[in-house]
């Protein structure tokens, strides 16, 4: 039986990948480089940190990667800021509400920066939902690398065969899976280029899933 289910943040809980898009293409303007859809594709799912340290080795990129970070955080926050429009994906909090009312426990594990969750849970009100928040800075490797998977599940203190991941990259898949965790794929709109197949199970919208269904996995 499901105890707990962790859930990755951006383009899974709220669609966030358009101004992330528009920072970092903003930002690879500013520094004269240029990346391909292809390319840009596999960083979805990584750390800001591991995208900036790959592309200073890349290009040769004089600045440190703190001032690289910074910098993609002051785009990313004023397109975020300026986003009227920004919401919860469609059928989240359907579904966080159903989860909590089912006694089953709800973790964030993100690539995002703590203050990138933050920003989000207090425009959103999200922290009443989830018990732990576990952030991709806080590891030197980004998924696919299982670890911040394995540490959601350590913290949340249920065994692996009792959670479950819900994510929209291949990278956040694969990371999943290598965790020995059940995984859930979401069709993102706006991650066409995600391969989603290691997933256990993809869905288009989350009113595809309910409590029930999910703690009986």
């Amino acid at each position: 039986m499901i105890r707990t289910v962790i859930f990755d943040m951006d383009g899974v809980i709220i669609d966030t990948e358009p101004i992330h898009n528009h920072a970092f293409n903003t930002q690879f303007a500013e520094l004269g480089i240029s990346i391909t859809a292809a390319e840009y594709a596999t960083f979805l799912g990584r750390s800001t940190r591991n995208v900036f340290e790959r592309l200073k080795a890349q290009f040769n990129l004089p600045q440190p990667v703190e001032t690289l970070l910074q910098r993609k955080r002051e785009l990313f926050n004023k397109a975020f800021d300026e986003d009227a429009a920004l919401d919860l994906l469609p059928g989240v909090r359907t579904l966080l509400e159903d989860l909590r009312a089912n006694g089953v426990q709800m973790v964030v594990a993100s690539s995002a920066s703590k203050a990138t969750i933050e920003r989000v849970f207090r425009r959103f009100g999200l922290a009443p939902y989830f018990t732990h928040v576990v952030s991709g800075e806080d590891f030197t490797q980004s998924k696919p690398n299982p670890a911040i998977f394995v540490h959601a599940a350590a913290v949340s203190e249920t065994p692996v065969t009792e959670c479950i991941v819900i994510e929209d990259s291949a990278n956040g898949v694969a990371a999943a899976k290598a965790a020995g965790i059940y995984c859930i794929g979401y069709a993102s709109p706006h991650s066409a280029l995600q391969n989603l197949s290691q997933a256990d199970r993809v869905v288009q919208d989350f009113s595809e899933l309910s409590a029930p269904e999910i703690q009986a996995i």
